[in-house]
């Protein structure tokens, strides 16, 4: 007969004759045991990711420092025509992201 014992170590709970009952708690240890290590292979990789991704994040506010410096550098060097032109390029119905679009034939299309 077992049962779950909430006041317990979270382990089941055994009621067997005398005899089996020292084999019983050798396997409650057992799985006790096993348990502590999974949590602790857990922890351990858990702990190696993160010192990975807070390598990553300095690495990434580092090169965002050094794009906003570039980016300030080159709008103090541009001509007012020349941020006047990159900020048209930038217009809310044109994505920056996408690349320049040949222009169009005339009467047609440029595909």
């Amino acid at each position: 007969l077992a049962w779950w014992n909430p006041e317990g170590n979270g382990s089941l709970c055994f009621c067997l004759d005398s005899a089996s009952g020292a084999s019983v708690v050798a396997i409650d240890n057992k799985i006790e045991q096993a348990m502590d290590l999974v949590k602790n292979h857990l922890m351990y990789a858990v702990r190696e990711e993160v010192e990975i991704l807070k390598e990553q994040i300095r690495e990434l506010v580092e090169k965002n420092s050094q794009l906003e410096r570039e980016n300030t550098l080159l709008k103090t060097l541009a001509s007012p025509e020349q941020l006047e032109k990159f900020q048209s390029r930038l217009s809310p119905e044109e994505p920056a992201a996408e690349s320049p679009q040949a222009p169009e034939a005339p009467g047609g299309s440029a595909v």
